[in-house]
């Protein structure tokens, strides 16, 4: 395992990667196919893999290898946004794929790759160092660790690692549980749990921002800043997938795991050092401050909305319950909004903001950290205090920060206005930023967990959301509530409103 912490490594992917295999658990899915080999593919193409990689990808669908190597070829040429096939590349990257088809559920499958393992072994020189990687149903995360175990594939000659995509669970209980039977074959420092988020350039440049920085981190508390808004928006509706999200919802989906984690990183205490441990605990520590709500505050706190059908664009916008898949009189949060506190020194009585939700304008994601206004208010104002004082730091689809503050219009006296200095990642830097999955993959590969959420993490947020589900599984909401198209429900607004705060228009 690696001393060196990747914020502080200039050459992040130059350190040493060792050869491995990294078998993937449903390899015919959505996510191999759109994410995780054109990932590999990019991380193979810059030449920050070990020359004896390897990938075996498993499913039920019947498949040669020489099948499988032109079904992820197609993967990467469709999926890959900034970098085009090139066949040398792609032909030495294709000798270490290869395919093994099987259910998760027959013990023959993992015999199989026992003696596929051993093949790669054997040709690629991985060392045994091997990356399960579950790219399928939650429910077979648990199956499939212990289908592993069986076969005696959760330890070998080199090291052995599980990546689990979210949800972690769909409660607190349920996340405990796969927590323990996960730790019947995995070790926990062997368990690395997967939020893409995380891998994100402008989430990783908030540690920067904040500790690299001494013009930042002091105004970083209750004294300066009023309060913080979080925003995951997406103009898309549930694209085919209205069966899945109908289980989980908005809540579940982005905040429990994705936006909590974009929260702790934000308001979390400096660590002792930057080593993956000390991190993780300053981001636990934080979420564990975080003020569990009683059903009263659950009302007074948080917003579930739905869509419902609008015309945008001149195109008619079915509502959620008339997606494929949905309930016609589901139930399922489409959008989200909670308020919510932290219980220690830093950051007491400052409200944080979070939201998320499907079909509203636009796909965005940002920090807005809105500071307290100067105390007198010497000079003529164009717009007032709205929007001024504030650090917005954009996640998706432009990663960049932004501050807006005050200053004087040139030749009018003295009124003020608001202007902006921003930092965008591809202009100033001039260079590709590696994709989330990128900088994650290889981290895991490296044997890094710095970027990776720990299971007290998960257990922290379930115990921060699980009575925001349950307060809302009791109460009866008017669905739908918002159309298609705009920003939310009204009641969203009205949350602010009472604290005297108003959402920002991304």
């Amino acid at each position: 395992m690696p001393t060196d912490n990747p914020f502080q490594d200039p050459l992040r992917f130059e350190r040493q990667v060792p050869p491995c295999a990294i078998v993937i658990f449903g390899a015919n899915g959505d996510l191999t196919k759109r994410k995780l080999l054109p990932a590999l593919y990019r991380l193979a193409y810059d030449r920050r893999l070990a020359s004896g990689f390897a990938v075996i990808g498993i499913s039920r669908t019947p498949l040669t290898d020489d099948q499988f190597r032109e079904k992820m070829r197609d993967s990467v040429e469709q999926f890959s946004e900034d970098t085009k096939l090139d066949e040398e590349v792609w032909a030495d990257f294709a000798r270490g794929l290869s395919y093994v088809a099987g259910d998760i559920g027959d013990p023959a499958l993992y015999k199989n790759l026992a003696d596929k393992l051993a093949q790669v072994e054997a040709e690629r020189h991985t060392g045994g160092n091997a990356l399960f990687y579950l790219s399928t149903q939650p429910s077979q995360y648990a199956p499939i660790a212990h289908g592993i175990g069986a076969a005696g594939l959760g330890k070998g000659n080199g090291w052995r690692r599980l990546v689990v995509e979210k949800p972690f669970g769909h409660d607190l209980s349920s996340a405990r549980e796969l927590s323990d039977r996960l730790h019947e074959v995995f070790e926990e420092s062997d368990v690395y749990r997967i939020d893409h988020y995380l891998g994100k350039e402008t989430v990783q440049n908030i540690l920067a921002f904040r500790f690299g920085n001494g013009i930042f981190e002091p105004l970083w508390n209750r004294r300066y800043v009023n309060h913080v808004q979080i925003t995951g928006a997406e103009a898309i509706g549930v694209e085919g997938r209205g069966a899945y999200y109908q289980e989980a919802g908005a809540l579940d989906d982005m905040i429990q795991n994705h936006l909590l984690q974009v929260l702790a990183t934000i308001a979390m205490e400096p660590s002792a050092s930057f080593q993956a441990t000390s991190v993780r605990d300053e981001r636990s520590k934080l979420l564990r401050s975080i003020r569990p709500m009683t059903s009263a505050e659950v009302l007074e706190n948080t917003v579930a909305g739905q869509y419902g059908a609008a015309r945008i664009g001149g195109e008619d916008v079915p509502g959620f319950r008339q997606e494929q898949g949905v309930d016609p009189k589901s139930r399922t949060n489409t959008y989200a909004a909670v308020a919510f506190f932290v219980d220690n020194w830093r950051w007491a009585g400052v409200p944080f903001y979070v939201r998320t939700g499907k079909r509203l304008p636009k796909r965005v994601t940002e920090i807005a950290i809105q500071f307290n206004t100067a105390p007198l208010h010497l000079f003529n104002q164009d717009s007032g205090d709205a929007g001024v004082n504030l650090l917005i730091l954009r996640i998706q689809p432009e990663e960049g920060i932004s501050l807006k503050f005050l200053s004087k219009r040139p030749g009018s006296g003295m009124t003020l206005r608001p202007v902006s200095m921003d930092f965008n990642y591809g202009s100033s830097f001039g260079e590709r930023s590696p994709s989330a999955y990128e900088t994650l993959l290889l981290d895991a590969i490296i044997g890094d967990p710095t970027l990776y959420t720990r299971q007290d993490m998960v257990e922290a947020s379930w115990s921060v959301v699980e009575p925001i589900q349950n307060t809302w599984k009791e109460t009866e909401t008017d669905f739908p509530n918002y159309a298609a198209g705009s920003w939310g429900p009204a009641a969203a607004d009205a949350m602010l409103a009472r604290r005297g705060h108003v959402w920002r228009k991304p």
